[in-house]
């Protein structure tokens, strides 16, 4: 989660001679549930490669609050002065797993991701339903970590296998 101070107010305090800024604590989750809010409003899928304009990624932000809704002047000024630190949170991985090998889709199509199917396949993986509010980033990374265990493993070509005793061979200096 992501907490953020924004500056509802300022006034002149005359009585110290400073500017006082009144605050209000705002909390935005980039997740599941978020995700599908926006699609439901906006009828295509977040996760595309359409790049959103202006409307859809002020609603997003709005989106991700967590707790009472914003007033339109803070959530202005949510947007307006931490639309950095919110871009750089949506980006987080927000977990320790790196998954270097990169699985290759048969077919020229890639699927499209939806919320609805991030939701199937947790029911698929009996993943329980309060993942849906994890950052969305750490969800997506247990759905891959789940499916790469479940897959079955992949075969030693010949020259792996071939390379592998050339390896133990020189190990223990021994000759084939």
């Amino acid at each position: 989660m992501l907490e953020l101070d924004v500056v509802v107010s300022e006034s002149y305090d005359e009585t110290s001679n400073k500017f006082v800024s009144t605050t209000q604590r705002v909390h935005l989750e980039h997740s599941l549930a978020s995700l599908s809010k926006w699609e439901s409003v906006f009828e295509k899928p977040f996760l595309g490669t359409d790049a959103k304009d202006h409307e859809e990624t002020f609603a997003y932000i709005e989106m991700m609050v967590v707790g009472p809704k914003l007033t339109p002047a803070v959530l202005l000024e949510l947007v307006k002065t931490h639309s950095g630190e919110i871009q750089s949170y949506i980006n987080r991985t927000m977990s320790g797993t790196r998954i270097s090998e990169v699985q290759k889709q048969t077919g020229s199509r890639r699927e499209t991701i939806t919320s609805e199917l991030i939701y199937s396949w947790m029911v698929e993986m009996n993943i329980p339903f309060e993942t849906q509010y994890w950052h969305l980033n750490r969800l997506i990374t247990l759905i891959r970590v789940i499916s790469l265990k479940r897959s079955p493993k992949k075969k030693m070509t010949a020259a792996e296998r071939s390379e592998l005793n050339r390896q133990r061979q020189a190990m223990q200096n021994t000759r084939g």
